[in-house]
């Protein structure tokens, strides 16, 4: 009997109702999947009845690799890692579909880090079907003036489509969690707006939200010099907060700041 680690956020999904909305939100027949912390594998087991070509699961829980490799033998290729260290890009040549029920205490870091070493010529996933705690997903998709608008709001929508697919009650998983979980499904855009280094949009919405209840103009007078007068250039207000402002605003000050160092 595997017993779940709270030190990895482990939280094993075991509703069958939930596994087969999951499998059924896009066709996998053939495709190259990856699944992110597959757990005791109740949710590889029904991805792989849908025949996939190929199947790769990152798996940081030794105890758990071992389980994996005797109830799946050959079907399945497992990479024991911290999918934090792991090389997205590297993955595979072939373009993923990505599962992940992630642990919520990484859930955003890891989501970050994905979209912020997205590779142009070559995006690395068609889709991510990903379940995070509620609280984090209403923050991907939020809108702006909303008070869960903020940093992942911002960078998640920048280079992602995104739909909500259902929220996931604490009863579906062993242990159970003390909070609700949601499902969501990422696609990347094919129009976005692009920057010489994706890393500037970040910097600029973790300065402007670090105080997010106060007014933008100290945040924005230290990314740009104490310069009141760029401000007036593109019809800023200083005396809005951060989630005043929608993603084109943040796009179009993070290319002003690249401009400014070019």
């Amino acid at each position: 009997m595997i017993k779940a680690k709270k030190s990895l956020g482990q939280n094993f999904l075991i509703d069958q109702n939930i596994i087969d909305k999951i499998i059924n939100i896009i066709d996998i027949r053939d495709k190259n999947i990856l699944e992110i912390g597959p757990g005791t594998g109740n949710l590889t087991e029904k991805i792989l009845k849908k025949k996939p070509k190929n199947f790769l699961v990152v798996e940081k829980d030794y105890n758990l690799v071992k389980l994996l490799k005797e109830k799946f033998n050959r079907k399945i290729e497992i990479m024991n890692d911290d999918i934090l260290k792991v090389e997205e890009n590297s993955l595979s040549k072939e373009i993923l579909t990505v599962y992940g029920n992630l642990p919520y205490n990484i859930s955003t870091e890891i989501l970050i880090k994905w979209i912020l070493n997205i590779k142009d010529e070559k995006i690395w996933f068609d889709y991510l079907v990903l379940m995070f705690q509620k609280e984090v997903a209403e923050r991907i998709i939020s809108k702006f003036d909303e008070k869960n608008y903020g940093r992942l709001t911002i960078l998640a929508n920048w280079r992602l489509k995104i739909k909500k697919i259902c929220d996931i009650d604490p009863s579906c998983f062993i242990p159970k969690p003390k909070v609700e979980s949601t499902l969501l499904l990422f696609e990347p855009k094919i129009n976005f707006v692009e920057f010489k280094n994706p890393k500037n949009l970040e910097k600029i919405t973790r300065v402007f939200f670090m105080h997010r209840r106060k007014m933008i103009k100290k945040p924005f007078l230290n990314l740009f010099n104490n310069d009141p007068n760029i401000a007036s250039k593109i019809g800023l207000d200083l005396k809005l907060r951060p989630q005043n402002l929608d993603l084109d605003a943040y796009f179009n000050l993070t290319k002003i700041y690249e401009s400014l160092r070019s």
